[in-house]
């Protein structure tokens, strides 16, 4: 069920960024799961100082897209350079996504949301589903074969 939209922009966007370094099943649950509380959801790859990652962010957008199915019309991808608020603000996103799979990540995320709030974005946290809370990027590329 789509959540109300907020009047100002007729429909109600949100944006779920990450590294994505490489996109996981949990994310692409994440993904799934949002894209059926909003109107609009863009993955929004980023750069993150403290990651190196293994492609550039335009090339990580490009594999993304490629593997969303056809029929998640609401769904887009986008490479972005700078703080996810901004995005949000130029792009007309209310609703800041993040996957938590641990109190640890549940007590980083809060902070990270109090920081969105205080700059007028609000951050909804989604749990994962109990199958891929372990799942991660750094699981996913140290289980890749090295070649």
């Amino acid at each position: 069920m789509p959540l109300a939209s907020d009047g100002g922009s007729g429909s109600a966007r949100a944006v779920y960024p990450g590294t994505f370094d490489p996109f996981t099943p949990g994310h692409f649950d994440i993904v799934d799961r949002s894209r059926h509380m909003f109107d609009r959801v863009t993955v929004l790859v980023a750069v993150n100082d403290g990651k190196q990652p293994s492609g550039t962010t335009a090339a990580r957008a490009r594999e993304i897209r490629g593997l969303l199915p056809a029929g998640w019309e609401n769904v887009a991808v986008a490479a972005w350079h700078g703080l996810t608020v901004d995005y949000c603000r130029r792009n007309g996103c209310g609703v800041i996504i993040r996957g938590v799979r641990n109190p640890a990540d549940c007590v980083h995320e809060h902070e990270l949301a109090a920081m969105n709030a205080a700059l007028g974005v609000t951050t909804l946290l989604v749990p994962s589903r109990p199958e891929l809370v372990t799942m991660s990027s750094t699981a996913v590329r140290a289980l890749r074969p090295q070649g």
